[in-house]
């Protein structure tokens, strides 16, 4: 028997309809497998990225010195010109331009010109009304001279004395002396410059103490006191201890800041305007010591950690470092306990859950 084609064509696209459908129905259960497969895995990074991992131990709370950190410079407890009080020709300058000189050292010397002719004068005449005054009063005692002339004589001896001490002084006032004890800076006159009264022979500096001058915030001013302790390091290296000596109740219009002082012992004879960072005690407050690496900044550009609440929400405290040391810095500006975070805390952000581990 002969199969029409007819029949054979039916066939044909029957068997093709029904390969057509076994082959959609397993794409189709191959495309659900694989959509699951791919909201399993991203639920599953959803879940790692609400929740992740942070290391946040436990930090408490110890009570410690505070100190403010600020910046400022050195500058020379007193500087002077020393000038000459009478006037003459500078005929030497005994004392070493930028050397430490004593109290009373001579720093310029001016000719003595008359002056020594002037005190031998006033000196014998001195010696005369002397010997006059002793005859007088044997006279009076014999009755041959009277009271008048014997206070008249003791007056005139009073009036040369005056003139020795006055020839004496002038004679003196050639040499120009350090006023204190310091570093005499800088020479103005040589050898044969003439010196009027009033003449500048030189500028003398003192350096011991020495004075750190300091600007400070308006936010930070209420926490420093007239002798509060400072430790100021000099960018020189030199590490030198001292007091506040006065605190600025104006502040400077254009920075708003309050300036302070701070006298110094200065036994190693550091330089004025050098730079210098001062630490200057503030008394006892409540501190938290972190690693270095767990201060990050907020989108502020404040400085501060992050830290895990008790709810398991992120946080960021903005702090204030009090010291650095080799264990660690000392902040403050949050209270403890409190989790800090100090691995991961790049990796979160404020108002996140997170997981936590100690260590």
């Amino acid at each position: 028997m002969r199969i029409k084609t007819s029949y054979l064509v039916a066939g044909g696209i029957v068997l093709f309809v029904i390969l057509f459908l076994v082959v959609m129905s397993f794409a189709s259960a191959g495309k659900t497998k694989a959509k699951a497969k791919a909201e399993a895995q991203a639920a599953a990074a959803a879940s790692k990225t609400v929740t992740p991992l942070v290391t946040a131990p436990i930090v408490q709370e110890t009570m410690r010195p505070v100190s403010l950190v600020v910046r400022g410079h050195t500058e020379a407890n007193r500087t002077v010109a020393v000038r000459s009080e009478t006037a003459g020709p500078v005929a030497a300058t005994p004392a070493r331009e930028g050397g430490f000189v004593k109290k009373g050292t001579v720093l310029c010397r001016l000719a003595v010109d008359a002056r020594q002719a002037s005190l031998d004068q006033a000196r014998a005449n001195w010696k005369m009304r002397q010997l006059q005054r002793e005859a007088s009063a044997k006279l009076a005692d014999q009755g041959f001279r009277s009271p008048t002339q014997v206070l008249q004589d003791q007056a005139n001896l009073d009036s040369a004395q005056a003139a020795v001490r006055q020839a004496e002084v002038q004679l003196e006032q050639v040499n120009i002396r350090a006023p204190f004890s310091g570093v005499f800076d800088n020479r103005v006159a040589e050898i044969g410059t003439y010196l009027s009264p009033g003449g500048e022979c030189g500028t003398m500096i003192e350096l011991d103490p020495i004075v750190i001058i300091v600007d400070v915030s308006e936010s930070d001013i209420g926490t420093v006191k007239i002798g509060a302790p400072v430790t100021a390091k000099l960018v020189s290296g030199e590490v030198l201890s001292g007091v506040v000596r006065s605190v600025g109740r104006d502040a400077d219009p254009a920075t708003r800041t309050y300036r302070i002082e701070i006298a110094a012992r200065n036994p190693t004879a550091a330089r004025a305007g050098l730079s210098a960072e001062a630490r200057i005690g503030s008394g006892i407050g409540p501190a938290l010591m972190v690693p270095a690496t767990a201060l990050v900044l907020d989108s502020a550009g404040r400085q501060g950690v992050r830290y895990v609440r008790p709810d398991g929400i992120v946080a960021f405290a903005p702090i204030t470092v009090l010291d650095e040391t080799p264990d660690g810095i000392w902040i403050s500006g949050l209270r403890g306990p409190v989790r800090v975070i100090t691995v991961g805390q790049a990796y979160v952000s404020e108002g996140q859950k997170v997981r936590v581990s100690d260590r």
